[in-house]
């Protein structure tokens, strides 16, 4: 058991995406602390903001997938088939959610509009724009190819 613990913890494919990801959410919290003042520890695991881990996770996986394996292998079609999905729901669904939940927050607020009562503002900040995307899709490229 332990050895298998220690095989998936050295691997490559697991380790480099997550440290990417842990590098560019920690990137987002020292950014806003730094603009705002503030400490928000909810943006280590939360969505959207430049640049997107989303798109840099999948990108430079499958960057080392094709480095690694050739980009004539099923593995790579499969990474960079699901590369584009998740930059695609980051972009468009994930993002048409959060300008909803922006919209509905202000109909919300609005005197007598709505007798509505909420116990907390939907979350607005869910998806990303295609530059954020792109951004994160190069770091991951990027990452992919030095490591």
């Amino acid at each position: 058991m332990e050895n298998n613990f220690m095989t998936f913890i050295q691997n490559k494919y697991v380790y480099i995406p997550f440290l990417l990801w842990f590098g560019i959410q920690l990137f987002k919290v020292i950014y806003d602390l730094v603009t705002t003042h503030k400490f928000n520890f909810k943006r280590i695991l939360g969505a959207g903001g430049m640049p997107s881990s989303h798109s840099a996770v999948v990108v430079g996986l499958a960057t080392l997938i094709g480095k690694d394996v050739g980009v004539g292998s099923p593995m790579f079609a499969l990474s960079l088939v699901l590369a584009f999905v998740v930059m695609y729901d980051a972009a468009g669904v994930r993002r048409a959610a959060g300008k909803q939940a922006k919209l509905l927050n202000k109909i919300i607020e609005t005197p007598g509009l709505t007798s509505v009562e909420v116990s907390e503002k939907l979350v607005e900040v869910l998806g990303h724009t295609p530059k954020q995307v792109l951004v994160g899709a190069l770091i991951g490229l990027i990452a992919g190819l030095i490591f």
